[in-house]
């Protein structure tokens, strides 16, 4: 078998591994850079023409290349389907390959990480074999022994699988993938499942034990069998002597493996459980908890025989596990006692059955029961302890101000000073004076507490007592808040499991605030009517702004955040507001107020000849701004009083330290409101930025909040930050989404379909120019200009497979160079068949220009072009006009100008022609056909060059499923990070990727 491997192919491996019959772990990999194409050769055993050379496999023991039976056909071994290649034509059969293998003694996940490429099952299974070796091994379930099958007795560790673990030992075997037992003996069939593993584990564990016990510096002995345990395992015996231990060590191995399907069970019964195990069994004094002894099956837990029943012969049920019962009983608790040593009192009896115990005896024994399952018994304990209440801190705030009370709470906010008082919360229920009285009488964490037991852990109990001699005092409601949402459990003794009080601040930090929440009727002035969504929108609005709280409105484009805002205003008017928006939805901000709400005072102020904010804002209900407006004139603005002041696509103050953000925050106002449909873009920070805005000091500082929450959720993905941080935004943030239940059925389907296109020959030729100019600069010494280079060289890349005359820079013709734009036509040509509009996206404004009288000239039909210089009275003529076109068109976009804020439906079609690699952009772009008042479905198309940087890019955001932010950071530049042979595996061109 030879290989063939083609220039500038994708590299992507997959790791392997496999459990060889001698029970040694190997590792080999597979390479879909070689993968791509290949001859075969007839021969016994081949070399594998998909495996990576030794040096590429994670560090291990080099060792004789491995045999292995895989799926192949007579052009070769089929690639790992993890590779994502397509299959070899013909019928798949086992056949024999050679491939480089390192062998490892113990395999994890961080050993695992090493390999840059994916793990397959088989290498995910061997690290899982590899935990359940250290568990037994950690819980000391190891036994030594004699194995002789040589010239030379050998001492090993042999692992003992009973009770659970032998549950989990045939689940694994059960799951072993065919990989790990791939390995062909010299008969060529595949060994038994069960085989392989067994020999893995006990090899495992035996290299454990010695490990564990070299690093405590143990020795057994200087000589012989002992020092074998812990040095060479080969030792020097007579074969007498070393048949007679092997036998004994054998006897011994197997009695502690006996019972394998039966165990000794317990089971504990609190004061309030008790039922009779004898007939006419004396009542129990009160506080007394009974400890049963049982017999369990390990494959039916619910089968069970009470002691009392297996000294009487009354164990029928077990008679399919066991023929010695009493004997295994009797065992198993003789063993028990070694790990609980109060069981030595019962079995000083000749029929043990149970234990008597008082409270503090009680707690011994739970003490003990982690111990006891992890030895394999089983443990039985009363429902409560499952699932025990957590010890937390209470708060209680009651408001200062009588008459805000009165007002029903309204317009106090986050400024308000409460009375605040702490205390203790068991379950999320506030303690009283005499429980607090009644654990402090307590001698053991068990205590009966309203008539129920509870377990209080005595450090986190005494930390809590000591907090509350802090007392109350007083502090304003955002305190509170962050103190009670915000603050991590470090900070504080014990986390705040109960907020209690009066008014809506305690109803806020009890997560209770929706509870308040009154749906309003729609507002008087408003043409027109809410959906239903749209009317819990409005007056979710108007409930938070009564309080005088800000809100951020997050709903996907498209779902009415205008017409929402707009019935805020009509319902309470104390003053002008001031709505900041971009330039391209100015005009769609005056059309949709004069079509809703004509009664509102609209003013705009936009221009070179514009009035004074001053005088605009004294005779309007609204004021109308563009975000550059707004820092051009803040001083004049922030001069003025403002009811409220709006946020429309409030992402554009993502930057917290940008000019705009400084700038709008500047602005004084009774509420503020963000309107956004992607509330983080790329990352979390630009939440905090519009938050913070919305409700100043809410989510404490930026720093506190990265520590807090970015750096935790973004790179490291915890779920208890991640559920924090949305215990701490819920109240002020409202998101709802196209695919939410009773919002879906009012739109359309929208369809993703991705157009692999090829490239011509003008195209690769500048593909690889570019590529080679910049792998030469790159390898100069120096770091100075690395990041601009990469940067630099990816949008020529980006140029190149878009347009030959984009990336030139002439005035070139655009037919017959460029394989997307032969798609392009094909897709407008199909559309405009059927009588549909087509959006199409660029981020080259430049390309637009040079696309749209090609389009008209190629289609004859209407084409229009919007972009950043499009003056503000063109771009509302043009979609005004688009949207009641009689005939289909086509509407060219900039994805910067026209991918925000534009309603769109006349079109069905999008097509992104270049990917600006960030999935929440492209989303809100095609979000301008696919919203309300779409009536048809819409389909997404997007371009990408088969074979090159666009593509693996593609693969990537496509293949995580995650948030763009895990994958890519922030924009594209982690590429500039990379190192000059991983560019040039990223932005190699692959031999496909050519069509003429």
């Amino acid at each position: 078998m030879t290989a063939i491997v083609p220039a500038g192919a994708t590299v992507v491996r997959v790791l392997h591994g496999l459990a060889g019959r001698d029970g040694g772990l190997s590792l080999w990999a597979e390479d879909a850079a070689v993968a791509a194409g290949f001859t075969a050769r007839r021969g016994a055993a081949p070399p594998h023409p998909f495996a990576v050379p030794t040096a590429g496999l994670p560090a291990g023991e080099p060792r004789a290349e491995a045999t292995l039976l895989l799926p192949s056909t007579g052009s070769g071994p089929l690639p790992s389907p993890h590779l994502g290649l397509p299959g070899r034509r013909g019928t798949p059969r086992a056949r024999a390959w050679r491939v480089p293998a390192v062998s490892v003694p113990f395999l994890d996940a961080d050993l695992v990480a090493e390999f840059e490429g994916r793990v397959a099952p088989s290498a995910a299974w061997l690290v899982e074999l590899c935990g359940f070796a250290a568990d037994l091994v950690r819980r000391g379930r190891v036994l030594p022994g004699v194995r002789i099958d040589g010239p030379r007795p050998v001492a090993l560790w042999r692992p003992v699988v009973t009770g659970t673990d032998a549950v989990r030992f045939a689940a694994l075997r059960d799951r072993m993938p065919p990989a790990c037992r791939a390995e062909s003996p010299a008969a060529g069939a595949e060994p038994p499942a069960a085989e392989v593993m067994a020999a893995a584990l006990g090899r495992l564990t035996d290299g454990l034990v010695r490990t564990r016990l070299a690093e405590a510096r143990v020795t057994l002995a200087d000589y012989g069998w002992l020092a074998a345990l812990t040095g060479e395992p080969e030792f020097d015996a007579a074969p007498a002597l070393a048949d007679t231990l092997a036998g004994r060590l054998g006897a011994w191995f197997e009695q502690a493996a006996s019972g394998a399907e039966v165990r000794v069970c317990f089971r504990l019964s609190d004061p309030r459980e008790h039922e009779p195990v004898m007939p006419a069994e004396v009542p129990l004094p009160e506080d007394t908890w009974r400890l049963e002894f049982l017999l369990q099956a390990v494959d039916e837990p619910s089968v069970l025989v009470p002691a009392a029943d297996v000294w009487r012969d009354r164990s029928a049920p077990l008679r399919r596990w066991t023929s010695h019962p009493q004997e295994r009983l009797l065992a198993g608790l003789g063993r028990a006692a070694r790990l609980y040593p109060d069981l030595a009192e019962a079995l000083r009896g000749t029929h043990p059955g149970q234990m008597l115990l008082d409270t503090e005896g009680a707690h011994r024994f739970l003490s003990h029961a982690a111990l006891l399952e992890e030895g394999g018994y089983g443990v039985l304990l009363p429902a409560w302890w499952r699932r025990r209440p957590s010890l937390g801190l209470s708060l209680e705030v009651r408001g200062r101000d009588p008459v805000a009370q009165v007002l029903r709470d309204r317009a106090v906010g986050l400024k308000e000073l409460v009375d605040y008082r702490w205390g203790l919360a068991l379950g999320g229920r506030t303690l009283t004076e005499d429980d607090l009285t009644d654990l402090a009488r307590a001698k053991v964490p068990l205590v009966r507490l309203r008539g129920r037991w509870v377990f209080l852990d005595p450090e986190r109990l005494a930390a809590g007592l000591a907090f509350l001699r802090r007392g109350g005092g007083r502090m304003t409601a955002g305190d509170a808040l962050r103190l009670v949402r915000l603050l991590p459990p470090e900070e504080l003794p014990l986390p705040v499991t109960d907020a209690r009080g009066e008014g809506w601040l305690a109803d806020l930090l009890g997560g209770r605030l929706d509870q308040r929440l009154e749906v309003l009727p729609s507002p008087a002035g408003l043409v027109g009517s809410l959906r239903a969504y749209q009317v819990r929108g409005f007056s979710w609005l108007a409930f938070l702004d009564s309080l005088g709280l800000g809100a951020c409105l997050a709903d996907d484009m498209g779902l009415g955040k205008t017409v929402q805002l707009l019935a805020l205003l009509l319902h309470h008017r104390e003053g002008p507001a001031l709505l900041i928006c971009p330039l391209s939805v100015l005009g769609n901000w005056q059309r949709e107020a004069g079509r809703f709400a004509p009664s509102l005072r609209v003013r705009v102020l936009h221009g070179a000849d514009r009035e004074d904010p001053a005088v605009l804002a004294a005779g309007a209900d609204i004021v109308l701004t563009t975000y550059a407006t707004a820092v051009r004139d803040a001083d004049a603005l922030a001069a003025i009083p403002w009811d409220r002041v709006v946020l429309d696509e409030a992402q554009h103050i993502k930057n917290s330290g940008g000019a705009t953000a400084r700038a709008v925050r500047r602005f004084p106002a009774r509420n503020r409101i963000a309107l956004t449909g992607t509330p983080v873009e790329n990352r979390l920070s630009e939440l905090w930025s519009i938050l913070d805005f919305v409700n100043p000091g809410i989510l404490a500082s930026a720093h506190t909040f990265r520590a807090r929450f970015a750096v935790p959720i973004e790179r490291y993905a915890e779920e208890e930050a991640a559920a924090r941080l949305r215990q701490a935004t819920r109240p002020f943030l409202l998101r709802r989404t196209k695919a939410d239940h009773g919002i879906a059925a009012e739109l359309p389907s929208k369809r993703h379909v991705r157009h692999l296109c090829g490239m011509t020959l003008e195209q690769v030729s500048l593909y690889r120019a570019v590529l080679d100019d910049l792998l030469e600069r790159l390898a100069e010494p120096g770091e100075k200009w690395r990041k601009g280079l990469v940067l630099a060289a990816m949008t020529k890349l980006k140029q190149a497979c878009v347009h030959p005359a984009l990336l030139l820079k002439d005035a070139s013709p655009l037919p017959g160079r460029s394989g997307k734009i032969d798609r392009l036509e094909e897709i407008v040509d199909h559309a405009l068949g059927a009588g549909e509009s087509v959006l199409c996206f660029t981020q080259f404004a430049r390309f637009g220009a040079m696309l749209t009288p090609h389009l008209a000239a190629r289609f004859g039909v209407p084409v229009r072009f919007l972009h950043g210089g499009t003056p503000r009275g063109a771009r509302d003529r043009m979609v005004a006009d688009f949207q009641r076109a009689e005939r289909p068109g086509v509407f060219v976009l900039s994805l910067k100008a026209g991918g925000t804020g534009l309603n769109l439906t006349a079109a069905n079609h999008v097509v992104h022609i270049d990917r600006w690699w960030n999935p929440a952009t492209e989303t809100q772009a095609s979000d301008r056909a696919f919203r309300i008042g779409q009536r048809r479905d819409v389909h997404i198309h997007t371009l990408v060059c088969l074979g090159t940087l666009e593509e693996r890019i593609d693969r990537v955001l496509t293949d995580k499923g995650i948030l763009a932010e895990r994958v890519v950071g922030s924009g594209e530049g982690w590429l500039s990070a990379l190192s000059a042979s991983e560019i040039r595996d990223l932005f190699a061109l692959a031999p496909e990727a050519i069509v003429d």
